[in-house]
């Protein structure tokens, strides 16, 4: 079974079984935000400060959060 079908056939589950769902699959995930959460403050805004710097620099570009989510679904 694809990756379409699957979520195809999650969507027609009722809200509260697609959350157990989705609390299932996050769970099964190692924490990806755990190495940010293991910064102290002064290590997380030089990062910050950083990808700023990144983004002015035009060597990356941001990505609005609707379009994010839509590249996700």
């Amino acid at each position: 079974m694809s990756i379409d079908q699957i979520a195809s056939e999650a969507l027609r589950l009722p809200a509260r079984d697609r959350a157990l769902l989705a609390g299932a699959l996050w769970e099964s995930l190692e924490d990806p935000f755990a190495a940010p959460s293991q910064m102290d403050d002064a290590e997380a805004a030089a990062l910050a400060l950083e990808r700023d710097g990144q983004v002015e620099r035009g060597e990356v570009q941001a990505v609005p959060h609707e379009e994010l989510m839509a590249r996700l679904r």
